[in-house]
């Protein structure tokens, strides 16, 4: 009972930790930030504590043999989880706002499903079926009552987080079957690593060469991003799942929405219609009744 309850305090703490992002990003925007420079500087300073964290674990023989096409696979899944996805997510705050972003992110769950139906064949039941409806209705509403303020905008910021969400579901459902055998901190430290090579080498390409130029503040929500919203919630995510099983904690996500937007209320004066927090409400019940359905079936 207290190893599950520690679980849910894991959880609960890492979901809240992650929604930070996204209010970070904003508030570090507010400097005229640009994009590439700020996904560099999460990225930068969070590398030197999974390097670290490699050595330390440098000891720990995986169970199973690791093959050169292994290494290969990993190499994709962090270019794609935590390169495209992240850099996705960064370009579509941009548009809108940290709220929206976290509901639009909050719909991967429904796109693990189709991916899965796609890639694996798994079919999808009725009940999947309906809750990956409602889920979206829940996205519609929520748009709905944004395009009144600057449609091109909303729909290109809506268009590159749903982007973000793809490719972070198209990460889970690839790479499911890679970490038994690296481990989850070995895996997690892998992919961040790869992820930071392809982010200093898309700025060697792109970048403004401007990374030294900004204010105090922009270096600060870049460390904070580093540890408080990347790091730190990246174990506590991994402690919770360790303790209550991947299903459990998927459940515990739908708490995602709620901390970005009541973050995003208290510190960058974000105010959502009734509308909005009606789609809100509709994209969390749907996406707790897909994963509700999935434990169930598991």
């Amino acid at each position: 009972m207290y190893n599950k309850s520690l679980g849910i305090f894991y959880g609960i703490l890492g979901v809240v930790l992650f929604s930070s992002k996204a209010v970070m990003v904003k508030l570090a925007y507010q400097y005229e930030v640009d994009t590439l420079d700020l996904l560099l500087f999460r990225m930068l300073f969070s590398l030197p504590f999974y390097i670290l964290i490699l050595f330390l674990i440098r000891k720990k023989i995986p169970t199973v043999k690791i093959q050169a096409k292994d290494y290969a696979w990993l190499f994709a899944f962090g270019f794609i989880g935590y390169y495209l996805a992240s850099y996705f997510d960064f370009l579509g705050l941009n548009y809108i706002k940290a709220g929206l972003e976290r509901i639009i992110l909050f719909v991967y769950p429904t796109i693990v499903v189709f991916l899965s139906w796609i890639i694996f064949k798994q079919k999808i039941s009725r009940v999947q079926f309906i809750a990956i409806l409602i889920t979206y209705l829940g996205v519609l509403i929520t748009f709905w009552d944004e395009l009144d303020v600057a449609v091109n905008q909303v729909l290109w910021g809506g268009f590159l987080v749903l982007l973000s969400a793809i490719t972070y579901a198209s990460y889970l459902v690839g790479s499911g079957w890679l970490i038994p055998k690296f481990g989850v901190l070995r895996f997690t430290c892998y992919a961040m690593i790869v992820s930071t090579f392809c982010i200093v080498l898309h700025y060697v390409f792109d970048g403004g060469w401007e990374f030294m130029d900004y204010p105090w503040p922009v270096y600060i929500y870049g460390f904070a991003m580093a540890i408080i919203a990347t790091l730190i919630p990246s174990f506590l995510v991994s402690a919770a799942i360790e303790r209550l099983g991947a299903s459990n904690f998927s459940i515990l996500g739908s708490l995602g929405p709620i901390s970005t937007i009541l973050l995003a209320f208290v510190f960058l004066d974000e105010k959502l219609t009734l509308w909005q927090l009606l789609g809100m409400a509709v994209v969390i019940f749907g996406v707790t009744y897909l994963s509700i359905n999935r434990k169930k079936q598991a």
